[in-house]
């Protein structure tokens, strides 16, 4: 078995937000399982959710935590904030992410404050618009909205410009063409 570099060893931080106890009715009475939605990040830039369903919740927290390590997605950040407005949307939930300025924090709540924590982010405001509070859809919505945006790096790559040289082509463009 090859060994990994100290380098590669990325530690996670886990938090537990959510505990759905479900049960089933059968002839005998209630069986009681739980369902747990983990959070799962760095600290830095990586972020993943997790559900784990079992008998206990310390198997459920386990199995959650496996899930969110293996749905890890990267947060972009313009600085200690993420670096346009964004909405995600997943089923009935509404997730409105923003920027704002170094000192703000993490106004967010419950689900998205973790994600964003989690994820890296300082500086953030967020707003859930949606008809639920299905904790599981709001952390859907949050990851879809992580997933969108893009730096200005990357769209500028994606419009065909470069960096230094875009700025100063379209301001001489600018001029040129009054």
């Amino acid at each position: 078995m090859p060994r990994r570099n100290e380098a590669e060893v990325v530690e996670f931080q886990e938090r537990v937000v959510a505990i759905n106890r479900v049960s089933k009715v059968v002839k005998g009475g209630k069986r009681f399982r739980f369902a747990v939605l983990v959070v799962v990040g760095d600290g830095a830039s990586q972020v993943g959710t997790g559900i784990g369903k079992a008998k206990e919740i310390a198997e459920a927290v386990r199995k959650g935590i496996e899930k969110a390590k293996k749905s890890m997605v990267t947060v972009r950040h313009s600085g200690s904030t993420i670096p346009h407005p964004v909405v995600g949307e997943f089923g009935a939930a509404r997730v409105l992410l923003k920027p704002c300025p170094e000192g703000t924090g993490v106004i967010a709540g419950g689900v998205v404050r973790a994600i964003m924590e989690l994820g890296g982010v300082k500086d953030v405001v967020t707003k859930v618009t949606g008809r639920t509070a299905n904790a599981i859809n709001i952390a859907h919505a949050t990851l879809e909205a992580i997933k969108i945006t893009r730096t200005e790096d990357e769209i500028m790559k994606l419009r065909g410009l470069a960096g230094e040289e875009a700025t100063e082509e379209t301001a001489e463009e600018a001029v040129i063409g009054e």
